[in-house]
């Protein structure tokens, strides 16, 4: 990297002054770590923004002393402020939207009005209190980021625990003696007295680091959702939900479809959500509880974490992140992990098959393109968008549901049979699920993986599309775990053994 670059970078990340400040401080590091430096190429630069929110991070957000650390460690294992400010300056960077104009506001309303009069005769649940909002992308990181990162918090907090312990009991001999500074890039920062501790340090760094993968991932996702069920869970705290309008015009002119149809067809979905939520006091606890359980399940493998701090160039949180991510030192199958995962699966499955049911009921006589519409959800949902598969990371959990399709076509042959109270009286208590028509399949049936597929079995469509379109592999992973879900015993019963105490009628997420 020519030096010139480098002192143009640090102008961008700084300002004239400070630049200069920073690149004289520079020129003082020690021969050995200015070539090191010099040797990655500009492209290794972090950008000048990163930089900028790991100064604020440090120095100007609230951590100017040793106390002012320690309080920040202490408040949890990732700093919500830190990824909140870095999602926000994402969101303010991609050309966004300030504020939801008056003929935004309006059209959402009025297909949110469209959507409940539909719902009306397509279920037995009620609207939730209060009006849905039109939400701009910054607006859906506030009301979400907070969520994102208490579900988050197991992972950011077994992370901190794997990282005192690979510095305390493996990596004694490379961190001898305190540490006199870190760098953000090749910016020097000074370490308050009390946080020259290596193992002290190392739980700021997880902190930070942590903290600025949930922002970034948190500012590409406001870009890509629509609305606040897009994960198939609750979100904001508004439980009528809302619709971020600027990616909805988005999403339509991408499909090439009407804009109104396509608003109206979102809308349907978001109240679908609202009103299955808002009814179902159990649900939200009930995922939040196997969530929880997943992710406190969560091992870390501390040869490879040793290896990835190892590898670390320099004291700072992007070059440590190698070292927070789970898809390096993540072990997430353990058999407590698997059953879980088995439950999240089935709960969504069910959550989406019975929206999907309740959408294609209210908007069949209304929407000309329903049935591609669905289709083009459905096909998202399998396969997930980039953003989707950054959290992934960060959760160690995909929040995709499997076999959707299985779920629909059951809440459609119950709601035939049973009509639509008997079918919606189900939620009343997971006990009361359907079971997917797999599932019964499967508990009637034993033999080893090699044999031939079993007569009557069925075929996870969305998975096997998410093999199809997955560039990278990862499908195949996902194909993978749908077969020893096929042959396991995956019943909508997994999705009640766990987290009953916070599931009863009227606790609070």
């Amino acid at each position: 990297m020519d030096e010139n670059a480098l002192h143009q970078w640090f102008i961008n990340c700084f300002g004239p002054v400070q630049g200069e400040m920073a690149f004289s401080q520079f020129n003082n590091l020690p021969e050995e770590i200015r070539e090191q430096l010099l040797s990655r190429g500009a492209e290794s630069l972090p950008d000048p923004q990163q930089v900028q929110s790991l100064m604020q991070a440090f120095m100007g957000g609230g951590m100017n002393s040793f106390g002012e650390m320690q309080q920040t460690i202490s408040e949890g294992p990732i700093n919500v402020k830190l990824a909140k400010s870095i999602a926000l300056q994402r969101v303010n960077s991609s050309g966004s939207e300030s504020s939801v104009t008056a003929e935004e506001g309006a059209t959402m309303r009025r297909a949110m009005s469209e959507a409940n009069l539909w719902l009306d005769i397509a279920t037995a649940f009620n609207p939730p209190a209060g009006e849905a909002e039109p939400l701009t992308r910054a607006g859906w990181v506030e009301g979400t980021i907070d969520a994102w990162a208490q579900f988050a918090a197991p992972v950011a907090a077994s992370m901190n625990e794997a990282l005192s312990a690979v510095i305390s009991d493996r990596l004694g001999d490379a961190f001898e003696g305190e540490i006199t500074g870190m760098y953000a890039g090749p910016v020097p920062i000074p370490i308050p007295d009390g946080m020259k501790d290596p193992k002290q340090l190392m739980k700021l760094f997880a902190n930070t680091s942590y903290a600025m993968q949930l922002g970034q991932a948190a500012g590409a996702l406001s870009l890509e959702v629509r609305g606040s069920f897009d994960q198939g869970i609750r979100m904001l705290d508004n439980p009528a939900g809302g619709l971020i309008m600027q990616n909805v015009d988005d999403y339509a002119t991408s499909l090439e479809f009407d804009a109104s149809e396509v608003t109206e067809f979102l809308a349907l979905r978001e109240q679908a959500y609202a009103r299955l939520y808002a009814s179902v006091p159990w649900l939200m606890p009930r995922f939040t509880a196997l969530i929880g359980k997943y992710a406190r399940g969560i091992t870390i493998d501390l040869d490879a974490m040793e290896e990835q701090l190892r590898d670390a160039s320099a004291f700072d949180p992007e070059s440590l992140s190698g070292a927070v991510n789970l898809a390096n030192v993540g072990i997430t199958d353990t058999p407590e992990q698997c059953e879980a995962l088995r439950s999240i699966e089935t709960l969504l499955a069910l959550v989406e098959g019975w929206v999907d049911c309740a959408v294609w009921r209210a908007g069949m006589a209304h929407l000309p393109h329903l049935d591609q519409l669905r289709e083009m959800m459905r096909r998202e949902r399998a396969v997930g968008g980039p953003a989707e598969l950054t959290f992934e990371n960060l959760l160690g959990l995909q929040l995709r549901p499997k076999r959707v399709r299985e779920a629909a076509a059951q809440w459609e042959r119950i709601t035939n049979e049973q009509g639509l109270e008997a079918r919606d009286a189900m939620w009343g208590h997971p006990d009361m699920l359907p079971a997917l028509p797999s599932d019964a399949t499967d508990a009637d049936t034993t033999g080893p993986a090699e044999e031939e597929p079993r007569k009557g079995s069925s075929i996870d469509w969305d998975a096997e599309l998410s093999k199809l379109l997955d560039d990278d592999g990862a499908g195949d992973g996902q194909a993978e775990g749908d077969d020893a879900q096929e042959n396991g015993d995956s019943t909508a019963g997994d999705a009640h053994d766990d987290g009953s105490d916070a599931s009863e009628p009227g606790h609070q997420a």
